[in-house]
């Protein structure tokens, strides 16, 4: 999968996020968004992801050489972000029956499964309003590792996790198929610094 960003650019009201910004994300590698803090790594992730239109340029992506239309490109990716909620009057066990629904489990991890990797066996029947904000994160996460998709978009990643927590998400994103698209938006070189190319977003900024 190829996700191509064609002269894009955003903007709110008058002022540019960013602008004339050209780069190509490919199947096999993990890049890493950075920039200072506000410089606009979020909007540059929700943007790649189809989640908001960019201003400027367009976003394609293609899969065995054809172009995927961007109403259907939620099928082949995932993305979570500490501004992505979960459904919290949900318990954890309806959490994960409603989230599979719409994105199955990869092949050969069940639900008992998937509660054994993040550590969440006994937290079934708890809703995840009383889950602690890294309990929620290390559920997004590992919806995000552990679903079927060929991107996956992952913005600051180790957001309210413990030491003991950074360490599982390094564990787990080093561990994923050699084969997916990966990309993390992060100024903590922790979470990043595995990765095979850096996409700075102050070099697109307008002047």
């Amino acid at each position: 999968m190829k996700i191509e960003l064609k002269n894009i650019g955003k903007k709110f009201s008058n002022e540019w996020i960013f602008k004339n910004l050209s780069f190509e994300f490919a199947s096999g590698k993990k890049y890493a968004v950075t920039g200072f803090n506000g410089s606009g790594k979020s909007t540059l992730i929700q943007v790649a992801a189809g989640l908001i239109p960019c201003n400027l340029g367009e976003v394609i992506y293609i899969e065995d050489g054809v172009v995927i239309p961007s109403d259907e490109i939620y099928k082949k990716l995932f993305i979570t972000a500490p501004y992505i909620d979960l459904v919290e009057e949900f318990s954890l066990s309806e959490a994960l029956d409603f989230h599979t629904k719409f994105k199955p489990f990869k092949e050969g991890i069940s639900k008992e499964k998937f509660l054994e990797l993040v550590y969440m066996k006994q937290e079934t029947a708890k809703t995840i309003k009383q889950f602690s904000s890294g309990m929620k994160q290390r559920l997004k996460l590992g919806l995000a590792f552990f679903s079927q998709s060929n991107a996956l978009f992952l913005d600051e990643p180790t957001t309210n996790l413990d030491e003991q927590g950074i360490q599982w998400y390094l564990d787990k994103v080093s561990n994923l198929e050699s084969s997916k698209l990966v990309i993390i938006s992060s100024n903590d070189k922790r979470e990043y610094n595995f990765c095979d190319q850096t996409l700075n977003i102050n070099d697109f900024k307008v002047s």
